[in-house]
Formats: C-alpha cells, structure tokens, sequence
C-alpha cells in the first residue's frame, strides 16, 4: 500500500502538511477511489454546478448532507 507522510511543524498549532510520493500517486489514487465510475461521475456532476454558478458556502462537511 502506498504511503503518505504527515509533517506537523513545530509551533504551527492545528496545522499539518503532508507529502505524496508521486510516483506512488496512481496506487494511492486508487485505493481512495478516485478512479471508480461513480466518484468520476460526480466529480464531473460537481464541476457543472459551479460553473453554472449553483454554489453555496458551507462551514462543515456535515452541511453538506442536507
């Protein structure tokens, strides 16, 4: 399985950043479905709705549940 490290510097409260090994990126991809028929589809879904300008700004993702 393909790994990803997370760098917490220090004296950067709530912060993190986290590097991807690029050439593992397509396994990784994968293992978080990026690639599935159904993901795409709503990732392309997505990118109609803003561009036609039907956003709306949510503070959590639970907001998105509604």
């Amino acid at each position: 399985m393909p790994t990803i490290t997370i760098l917490e510097k220090p004296g950067t409260r709530g912060k993190a950043r986290i590097e991807i090994d690029l050439n593992r990126w397509e396994r990784l991809a994968d293992v978080f479905g990026f690639y599935r028929p159904e993901f795409l589809k709503t990732l392309k879904e997505s990118l109609r709705e803003s561009k036609t300008g039907r956003i709306r700004k949510v503070k959590t993702l639970r907001e998105l549940e509604r």
